[in-house]
């Protein structure tokens, strides 16, 4: 179906086209899922077919008569059809207040064909014909999802702005199981993270409701997908916008999180931190000015609740740098400083190309507010403090294409239970070390590595043949020892110039 869908869109920039291709199957879901609605009222309460708060209830959107997917369907071929569309995401606006300023509404504008627009209504219409209504719906979403992955990938590093790939999410929502309380994403693109929470959720026998789901993007055309993309899913969510991001305007200042699940942006050096200089989130230590990527953490450890855990995409050079500082942050979020806690539960090492945003591998940080695990637990924990788990996972995972690869359901199985079983979790089994993929370090052993805690230094390096390994894995994985190797000479010059001082003032 996108195959189709993307041969429709002729000359226009997967940028421009995803938004065409979304807002309609976003308007084919709304609509199938009011029809089917208002048929079941019909059926059992006719005088409630027209009350809109019998549809409010069941989380359905009220769809007025010009704004259904059968008025456009049969109208499809007609000049005027952009028009009509756009007419239709007005009305639709209207009378949903969650959905003001949401949908797109520039169909009728001269570069969109209207005959392209009516093939791609038709191609639309065909989504789960023939299915029952509420498998159609849920069909519907999962058209929604694959298509936001399919464009992040059109879109190449762009894409990765919006978008983490699904395999990435599952292991992070497996990990940390969001089943009941808050969850929260300071950076929250298009909502996959949300998604997978609530497909968790459901998967284990929980009800939808034990979840309230918060987040914050800055991006406004990203927060329009992410309002569209938990809309289709019936999520309702409480996600704000601003231009300033997380760090400057705090929509959620108050916000005390059960769960955080967060991909922020790489290595990003203008985040404007020269003006949060003395921000009571800096708790381990003031984030450089030139990296966000300790700022992202400190501000999730700041909204995290007591007994909170969060998931964190990061770069590599997060597990190692000694830059500006960024060594004493690392130390300090891993003995804790000045009353706070240890927050470092698990560090994942993950394979190169996982991401439509960078070829290189990246790193899962799992932070936990109370490692002992004593309070406002459904199951308690053992007493994790004074350890780390470390998983290097850069050996899993599998191509599904000539750039791209993913997590297999027994990788994520692998990764998760070794986290679960090490927890202490009642139906984990026992933990034990694998050498080659994981360990549980004790402090005074990270220590010894200068609170490094690249996961290859714990674990120990497993024998692979070299036909198994690509030539980018490959690369990847030397130029993050080479990094490895940078920044340990950086120290010991500066430990050795700091020695000559003491000795000989004028060296």
């Amino acid at each position: 179906m996108f195959k189709t869908a993307d041969k429709l869109r002729g000359n226009m920039e997967p940028s421009d086209y995803k938004h065409v291709t979304l807002g309609l199957i976003f308007l084919k879901h709304i609509s199938d899922s009011f029809e089917a609605k208002r048929a079941a009222l019909l059926a059992e309460y006719p005088d409630g077919a027209e009350d809109r708060d019998e549809y409010a209830a069941d989380r359905v959107f009220w769809v007025p008569p010009t704004a259904r997917w059968s008025h456009l369907q049969a109208n499809a071929r007609q000049p005027a059809i952009g028009k009509l569309i756009d007419e239709a995401m007005i009305a639709i606006e209207k009378d949903n207040e969650s959905l003001k300023g949401v949908l797109p509404k520039d169909y009728a504008r001269p570069a969109l064909n209207a005959v392209m627009l009516g093939e791609l209504i038709d191609l639309i219409s065909g989504i789960a014909l023939g299915q029952e209504k509420g498998e159609a719906r849920d069909v519907l979403g999962r058209v929604y999802e694959y298509f936001l992955g399919q464009f992040a990938g059109s879109e190449g590093k762009r894409g990765g702005e919006f978008y983490t790939p699904r395999s990435v999410v599952r292991v992070m929502v497996g990990m940390i199981e969001p089943f009941k309380g808050r969850v929260y994403d300071p950076c929250c693109g298009s909502g996959g993270m949300f998604v997978q929470s609530e497909r968790f959720v459901e998967e284990h026998g929980g009800r939808i409701g034990d979840i309230a789901v918060y987040g914050q993007e800055s991006n406004y055309t990203t927060w329009r997908l992410c309002k569209m993309n938990l809309a289709v899913r019936g999520i309702d969510a409480d996600i704000k916008w601003n231009s300033d991001g997380s760090f400057h305007k705090d929509e959620l200042r108050d916000l005390k999180a059960d769960f955080v699940l967060a991909n922020p942006p790489f290595n990003i050096s203008d985040w404007g931190g020269d003006r949060l200089r003395e921000d009571v989130r800096w708790r381990y230590g003031m984030p450089p000015a030139s990296n966000a990527n300790f700022a992202w953490l400190q501000h999730i450890v700041h909204h995290l609740a007591p007994a909170g855990v969060a998931g964190v995409v990061l770069a590599n050079g997060s597990m190692s740098s000694t830059q500006n500082g960024e060594d004493a942050i690392r130390h300090a979020l891993v003995e804790g400083v000045g009353g706070a806690p240890g927050v470092v539960d698990c560090i994942v090492a993950l394979p190169g190309q996982l991401f439509y945003s960078t070829q290189i591998p990246v790193c899962l940080w799992f932070l936990a507010r109370d490692k002992s695990n004593g309070v406002a637990r459904d199951a308690k924990l053992r007493d994790r403090r004074g350890e780390i788990l470390f998983i290097d996972a850069r050996k899993l995972g599998h191509m599904v294409d000539r750039t791209r690869k993913e997590f297999s359901d027994d990788d994520i199985e692998k990764i998760t239970q070794a986290y679960h079983a090490w927890r202490g979790e009642d139906d984990a089994g026992p933990y034990a070390d694998v050498p080659g993929f994981c360990k549980a370090a004790t402090l005074e052993k990270i220590e010894e590595h200068d609170h490094v805690l690249t996961p290859g230094r714990y674990v120990g390096a497993a024998g692979v043949e070299k036909s198994e390994v690509s030539f980018v894995e490959r690369f990847a994985s030397l130029q993050a020892s080479l990094e490895e190797q940078f920044a340990l000479a950086d120290k010991l010059t500066g430990t050795i110039r700091a020695k000559l001082a003491r000795v000989v003032p004028d060296a």
